[in-house]
C-alpha cells in the first residue's frame, strides 16, 4: 500500500438511516450519523476503484420511494439522481420497491456496478452508479410467474459477477433459488441441483430454492458457497451443482454467507436456531468459521453477548481485505461488533442502533 496507514470505512444500514465509521487500527472507531434519518438502507456498496471511495446507498423513503444515492467524501455531501436511479421500464407493468443489493464489478471492469431489487429483478450500471438499466434476460425469463416472495419479500438479494469471466454472474433470490448467466445476461439458466427446498411438494425442484445469500471462493472462482433456507452448501463446478457442508454447524439456517477475500477455502455463517425460530442456537450468538471448504467449523464468541436472541441478516456482515481479515456485523438488536482477527474475537462498535439491515467494509488509503 505504498506505506501510507489504511483506514477501513465501516458503512451500518439500519431501518432509521446510515452510520459512516472509520478506523486506522479497528479498535477505535470515529462514526457519523445518523445520515437520511427515518429513511431504510436496506443495501450499501464501497466502490474504491478509480482512485476514489464512492459510498453508493439503496435508500427506501416512505413517501418519496427507493432510489441510489452516493458520496465521494465519506458522507459530508451526496449525490441523487433527479430522476431516479432504477426505474422500471413502462411496458413491465412494474415499480421499484426495495433495493437489496449493490455490488461493484471487478477492479477491471471499473464503472460497472450491480443492483439486485424487489421485485425480483437484476440491473446494470456502466457509469458507477448514476444509472441503472433493467436486465431483461432476467426479467423475462419463463419461471418468472412462479418466482415467489421469501419472508422479507420477492427480492434478488445476491449478484456475483465473476472475476475471471466479464461474461459470468451469479444471482440469489427469494424464493427461485440461483440463477447464472454465461452470455452477458442474455440467457439465465436455474442452478440449484442438490439444494433442497423440503417446504415444497418436490423436495429438489429445478428451482423454487429460498437461497438466503451465495459467495464466491477467493482462489478459485468456480467454487460458491451457499446459506439456504435450511442447508448450507458449496459448488465446485460454478453452480451446476451444490453439496451439504452443514456437518459440524449447531444448526443448518441463517442468512451469512461470507468468504475471505484472498484466501480458498475459508468462509464465515452465523447460525440462526430455526426458520421458525430466529434466534440464535440456544440464544448464544457466535461465528462459525471453516478454513477447509467445509469439511469442519470453528465456533466463535469471544466478545459477543450471552445470551443474545436477535438475529444477523443476509447483508448485515461484511469482510475486509486487511491481514488479518476483518469481519463485521450487526444484529436486528442494533448492535455492531468488529474483529480484527478473523472473527476469532469481536468488540462492540456501535449500540442502540435501529434494525440493523446491512453492513459493508471496504479498505482505502489516504
Amino acid at each position: 500500500m505504498g506505506g501510507m496507514a489504511p483506514t477501513v470505512v465501516l458503512a451500518v444500514g439500519t431501518k432509521k438511516g446510515l452510520w459512516l465509521g472509520t478506523s486506522e487500527d479497528r479498535q477505535e472507531w470515529a462514526f457519523t450519523g445518523p445520515h437520511f434519518l427515518m429513511t431504510e438502507v436496506p443495501s450499501i456498496g464501497i466502490d474504491t476503484r478509480d482512485g476514489r471511495t464512492r459510498i453508493l446507498v439503496g435508500v427506501r423513503s416512505e413517501h418519496w420511494g427507493p432510489t441510489v444515492v452516493w458520496s465521494d467524501d465519506l458522507g459530508q455531501s451526496w449525490t441523487e439522481p433527479e430522476q431516479g436511479s432504477i426505474a422500471f421500464p413502462p411496458d413491465t407493468g412494474a415499480a421499484l420497491e426495495r433495493i437489496w443489493q449493490l455490488q461493484p464489478d471487478s477492479a477491471d471492469r471499473p464503472g460497472v456496478v450491480w443492483a439486485g431489487c424487489e421485485p425480483i429483478s437484476v440491473w446494470k450500471s456502466t457509469d458507477a452508479g448514476r444509472t441503472f438499466e433493467l436486465n431483461r434476460g432476467l426479467w423475462d425469463h419463463p419461471h418468472r410467474e412462479h418466482w415467489g416472495a421469501g419472508y422479507g419479500g420477492a427480492a434478488a438479494h445476491s449478484v456475483l459477477p465473476s472475476p475471471a469471466d466479464a461474461d459470468t454472474v451469479h444471482v440469489a433470490m427469494s424464493t427461485g433459488g440461483v440463477y447464472r448467466t454465461t452470455d452477458a445476461g442474455q440467457s439465465w439458466t436455474a442452478r440449484n441441483q442438490g439444494i433442497s427446498a423440503y417446504f415444497m411438494p418436490d423436495p429438489n425442484p429445478e428451482f423454487g430454492q429460498c437461497v438466503h445469500k451465495i459467495a464466491r471462493d477467493a482462489s478459485d472462482p468456480l467454487t460458491l458457497f451457499a446459506q439456504n433456507h435450511h442447508g448450507v452448501y458449496r459448488s465446485d463446478d460454478n453452480a451446476d451443482s451444490w453439496t451439504s457442508i452443514a456437518e459440524g454447524l449447531p444448526t443448518d439456517f441463517g442468512f451469512v454467507m461470507l468468504t475471505h477475500p484472498r484466501r480458498g477455502g475459508t468462509a464465515w455463517v452465523v447460525p440462526i436456531q430455526a426458520d421458525g425460530e430466529r434466534i440464535p442456537p440456544h440464544g448464544e450468538l457466535a461465528v462459525h468459521r471453516t478454513d477447509d471448504g467445509g469439511r469442519s467449523w470453528q465456533r466463535f464468541d469471544a466478545g459477543l453477548p450471552q445470551a443474545e436472541f436477535n438475529a444477523v441478516l443476509r447483508d448485515a456482515a461484511s469482510v475486509d481485505t486487511l491481514e488479518p481479515a476483518g469481519v463485521y456485523f450487526g444484529t436486528r438488536g442494533g448492535e455492531v461488533f468488529a474483529s480484527a482477527d478473523e472473527g476469532a474475537s469481536f468488540s462492540e462498535v456501535l449500540a442502540h442502533l435501529p434494525d440493523v439491515l446491512c453492513v459493508r467494509s471496504a479498505v482505502v488509503v489516504g
